[in-house]
């Protein structure tokens, strides 16, 4: 498929999921129009294929390029003129459907956004590494966390030495809102993600310890070595863990803590993350994205705030920026943050252009094998009464 022509446009979005019902097929789309840089023109948006259909006018998809499946999609899409077929996909749809999806669309040289975990286990998220190399494609993953302006200020202060050398890191992700089995009256977002038969071997930790776990990645950069964990089910009948909690061991001797719950009372999406260095320490919460703690011994605490205008903001804090400060800037924004960085990259693919496909200011598919490896020796470990498991893997990046 060649799409090496003058990027002087629009990128084409394809849709997979999103469909009458769904949450977060809706907030990819939303984000990746936010900055005028992509327009929606086809989409999958059910594996229902009537469903599908009906749901294409909620988006302004034309009737034409409304699939019933996606591998109709990928089929036809790939028929079209190069000015005319989509530029990438985004998977929006359940974990155990994310592999078949990205590995046709890939294969067929189209750049894929996924949404995390990866894949339904970690040997097809090795496999869809190989297919992502083999082809050339650009592909992002939806660790939508890492771009909020805030998150990247700190990657590049603990990067360049600001914190000193990091010795620990303690990352939350605390819900509640499975105190009780919404899975067993048939709410959708609950059913499938309790559901081990699509969700895979983890349910809380699958669904948010992944982003608390990535969130440390991203932010310091270290390599983890080795996991010990404990997942639990609280709630009678679940089938999946609601609340777990892992100790990393990193390869420069720092430790780190992952909790995830979904059944604490009261708690809302309280993502947070501590940073510890022999400088300095952070903390910053994603409920209250737009301010970042940094403290150090004998000084007073400094509460940095997002302002693009501000001395203090580094490079990529700026760049995340869109509002002055004082102005919310949340999720959305963050979401958009992800899918900008990418098409930056999708232009250089289209226009023939050499670009970076591992050490990516968003996170890319290597960081998705990570995320699955982080899920697959999680429950392994918890399996074993807590037992120490290697999380080293080719995939991770520095």
């Amino acid at each position: 498929m060649g799409v090496n022509v003058p990027l002087n446009r629009k990128l084409r979005m394809g849709l997979i999921g999103g469909g009458q019902g769904a949450f977060i097929g809706r907030v990819h789309v939303t984000a990746a129009v936010l900055d005028n840089r992509a327009a929606l023109v086809a989409g999958a948006l059910s594996s229902d294929a009537a469903k599908a259909k009906a749901s294409a006018p909620d988006y302004d998809i034309a009737d034409a390029r409304a699939y019933g499946s996606y591998q109709e999609m990928a089929e036809k899409e790939a028929k079209l003129p190069a000015d005319q077929r989509i530029d990438f996909v985004t998977v929006a749809t359940p974990n155990h459907t994310h592999f078949e999806i990205a590995k046709t669309f890939a294969e067929a040289g189209f750049n894929v956004m996924c949404d995390k975990p990866l894949t339904f286990d970690l040997k097809q998220s090795e496999e869809l590494l190989k297919v992502v190399e083999k082809s050339g494609v650009v592909f992002g993953v939806t660790h939508n966390y890492t771009g909020y302006p805030l998150v990247r200020q700190a990657r590049e202060m603990v990067q360049s030495g600001e914190l000193g050398e990091i010795n620990a890191v303690r990352a939350f992700y605390i819900q509640g809102w499975l105190r009780t089995r919404l899975e067993s009256g048939g709410q959708k977002q609950a059913a499938w993600r309790t559901d081990p038969k699509q969700s895979g071997a983890a349910g809380c930790f699958g669904d948010i310890a992944t982003h608390a776990y990535n969130l440390g990645r991203y932010i310091t950069g270290l390599i983890p070595d080795q996991i010990a964990c404990q997942l639990k089910v609280f709630e009678p009948g679940r089938a999946l863990d609601d609340y777990g909690t892992a100790l990393i061991r990193y390869q420069n001797g720092a430790l780190g803590t992952v909790t995830a719950s979904q059944i604490s009372h009261g708690r809302e999406n309280d993502l947070w993350i501590e940073v510890d260095g022999t400088k300095g320490a952070l903390e910053w919460h994603q409920e209250e994205p737009n301010k970042m703690l940094v403290r150090a011994n004998g000084q007073p605490h400094r509460l940095y705030t997002r302002d693009p205008n501000a001395p203090f903001m580094t490079g990529q804090g700026k760049a995340a920026c869109r509002l002055p400060s004082g102005h919310p800037e949340a999720f959305l924004e963050a979401f958009a943050n992800i899918y900008t960085a990418c098409y930056a990259d999708m232009a250089a693919r289209a226009d023939g252009k050499k670009f970076e496909t591992r050490n990516t200011v968003y996170p890319n598919v290597y960081d998705g094998v990570d995320g699955m490896n982080f899920i697959t020796q999680s429950v392994a470990s918890s399996a074993e009464n807590g037992a120490w498991r290697s999380l080293k893997h080719a995939a991770c990046r520095s």
